[in-house]
C-alpha cells in the first residue's frame, strides 16, 4: 500500500516529466516552424543578413586552383592576403616595393565584389632581412615608411587594415611583445596607426 505521501512524489515527478515533455515539444514545433531557407544558402549570405562578413584568406598559389578560388569566390564577401601583403613581401629591399602578389589578390576580390582586409602593415615577424638588422630610430623610420607607402598603395581599395599584427606577448601577462619594434619606443604602435 502506498502512503499518500508516496503518491505525491509520482504524481509530482509525473507532472514534471509532462511539463519538461511540453517544452521538448514546443522547441521541437519551434525549431521545425523556421524554414531551412531562413539562413543563407552560402556563408556569406548568412553572415549578411546580421549585416555582418564572413571572410577567408587567400595566398597567390590559389589562383591555380580553381576549385579553392570558386569556394572563397561563392563562400566569403571579405578576403584578406595570408602574406602577400606582409612586410617582406611588399618592401623585399629598402625602399623597393613589390605590389604585385597583393595587386592580384585585391584585384580579384574587388572584381568578384568582395571587401578586402590588409593584413598586415607593421608586425615583429615577417620583416624583410635588411629591416631585421635595424634598430632604434633607423628601424622607427623604415618602419613608418614601409606603413605609409603601403597604405598609400591600396588607399580605397582596403575595407580595413590589420595595422599592428600581434603586439602582445603570447600567454597571459597582457605585456607588449618584446620586439624589435617595441623596443623602438612606447609609442610605436601608436605611430603605426597615424601613418596608417
Amino acid at each position: 500500500m502506498t502512503t499518500p505521501r508516496h503518491r505525491h512524489r509520482r504524481t509530482g515527478s509525473r507532472r514534471m516529466a509532462a511539463v519538461v515533455g511540453g517544452f521538448a515539444a514546443a522547441a521541437i514545433a519551434v525549431t521545425l516552424a523556421v524554414p531551412a531557407q531562413a539562413a543563407g544558402s552560402t556563408l556569406q549570405a548568412a553572415a549578411a543578413e546580421t549585416g555582418r562578413y564572413f571572410g577567408t584568406a587567400i595566398a597567390g598559389h590559389y589562383f591555380n586552383n580553381s576549385g579553392t578560388l570558386g569556394i572563397a569566390n561563392r563562400e566569403f564577401n571579405m578576403i584578406t592576403a595570408e602574406n602577400e601583403m606582409k612586410m617582406d613581401a611588399t618592401e623585399p629591399s629598402q625602399n623597393n616595393f613589390n605590389y604585385s602578389s597583393g595587386d592580384q589578390i585585391v584585384n580579384w576580390a574587388l572584381q568578384n565584389g568582395k571587401r578586402v582586409r590588409g593584413h598586415a602593415l607593421a608586425w615583429h615577424s615577417q620583416q624583410p632581412g635588411w629591416m631585421q638588422n635595424q634598430s632604434g630610430t633607423t628601424l622607427r623610420n623604415s618602419m613608418l615608411n614601409h606603413v605609409t607607402k603601403v597604405a598609400e598603395h591600396y588607399k580605397g581599395k582596403i575595407y580595413a587594415w590589420d595595422v599592428v599584427n600581434e603586439a602582445f606577448a603570447d600567454g597571459s601577462s597582457g605585456a607588449r611583445r618584446d620586439s624589435n619594434l617595441q623596443r623602438t619606443g612606447n609609442d610605436w604602435i601608436e605611430a603605426a596607426f597615424r601613418a596608417a
